[in-house]
């Protein structure tokens, strides 16, 4: 199975994130179907595209003559059987299963028993979605990040019955598009969206022991750690509704560890209708701009706030590792550009040392004795040694 730049591409979804894939393949040549069960959908994206594409001759950055190809090259179709001759489908609808296995099944009919089949679902399993398909072997999720054309890493997550050959062929057209591609494990939130997780996590544990408030952990972990957005800054842009259920979601499904254990805080606010930025107030009031409060800019407190939320991310990175999830490359690539932190998080390991980064750990799970704060056997076993997480071997 090979795909070059004369692959036919297909896809499923004509909503923000299926026209970013499409004006990704289209923008490397390749000819590409799009396909919405809403013809008013259709026009939307084409519009939207069109829109996009005439800001960027605006700005200088692309001429009418790449514009115009890149919209000649995409065809919007209102029916499946257009995608008879594709080489690669990428199905981006609404995160629900049933509907995923659905589409799946008609598409599996109509395309050519060679033709790679991916999803973009950032959460469901691989392997659920699969078991509708008669060739299971020819699909993978591959996870792009919002915005699509701008965002550089791709998750590429195999399903249980995916063949080797398939993840090599998905991997090498998306190296091609100038992209950074993971490879994970089959697991709830995949890389970034699990190893991510304390950031909100233990920010939040944080705001509700009362130990900061939510301007100063924002103002400590930019500040003082590099990051370019604090947690409740970037809740509040997610939207509360959307963050916290991706937060219950990889709770449940990893069994109700306490590591994923959603806030209460966050949940008041869903429950008020504050969701953020969409709605004008969460942990920040966008409407009246003079009602948030001024951060505490105390080095020591700021300090103490990083160190505690980077030893809980650098765990859970660890712990990816451990559980065969990616490799130490893989998990820092996705972090440093799936959700833009500073340096990857097992490189920021190595540079601070394991033996730091355990004992602001080991000291969490004195204070509070809870499952929560439990290291890792791997940053256990580099702190021991002294050995970096690059420089280690299995």
């Amino acid at each position: 199975m090979s795909l070059d730049k004369k692959a036919t591409a297909g896809v499923i979804g004509a909503g923000t994130m299926g026209t970013g894939i499409a004006q990704i393949a289209s923008t490397f040549g390749h000819t590409v179907f799009i396909y919405d069960a809403y013809p008013g959908q259709l026009e939307k994206s084409k519009e939207g595209l069109e829109k996009i594409l005439k800001r960027q001759v605006e700005k200088e950055r692309m001429t009418r003559s790449e514009v115009s190809g890149i919209l000649n090259r995409i065809h919007y179709v209102d029916h499946l059987t257009d995608f008879k001759k594709c080489d690669i489908v990428f199905e981006a609808i609404i995160e629900d299963l049933q509907a995923k296995k659905d589409q799946f099944a008609r598409l599996e009919a109509i395309v050519p028993k060679n033709c790679t089949l991916a999803t973009n679902t950032s959460s469901l399993s691989i392997a659920s979605i699969s078991s509708i398909l008669k060739k299971p072997e020819r699909f993978l999720g591959v996870h792009f990040f919002n915005p699509a054309p701008l965002m550089k890493l791709v998750e590429i997550i195999p399903g249980i019955s995916t063949a080797e050959s398939t993840v090599k062929a998905a991997k090498n057209i998306i190296d091609s598009w100038e992209k950074v591609t993971a490879v994970a494990k089959d697991t709830p939130g995949f890389i970034v969206n699990r190893v991510a997780r304390p950031f909100y996590g233990e920010a939040l544990r944080i705001y509700e022991e009362g130990i900061a408030d939510a301007p100063t952990i924002d103002w400590a972990m930019k500040e003082i750690g590099g990051f370019k957005m604090g947690p409740f800054e970037l809740m509040d842009l997610i939207g509360h509704d959307v963050n916290y259920k991706v937060t219950e979601s990889v709770f449940e499904a990893f069994y109700y560890d306490p590591r994923f254990k959603p806030s209460f805080a966050q949940k008041r606010l869903v429950e008020a209708g504050r969701l953020g930025k969409k709605s004008s107030s969460g942990f920040y009031d966008y409407k009246n701009l003079e009602n948030n409060s001024e951060p505490n800019t105390d080095k020591e407190l700021g300090q103490k706030i990083l160190n505690r939320i980077l030893a809980m991310l650098i765990n859970e990175a660890a712990d990816a590792v451990y559980m065969n999830i990616a490799t130490v490359q893989d998990v820092d690539l996705a972090m440093k550009y799936g959700v833009n932190y500073p340096k990857g998080l097992l490189e920021w390991c190595d540079d601070i040392g394991a033996r730091e980064v355990l004992n602001t750990i080991q000291d969490l799970k004195k204070t509070y004795s809870e499952d929560r704060y439990r290291p890792n056997p791997m940053l256990k076993k580099s702190a021991q040694s002294g050995i970096k997480f690059h420089n280690a071997q299995r």
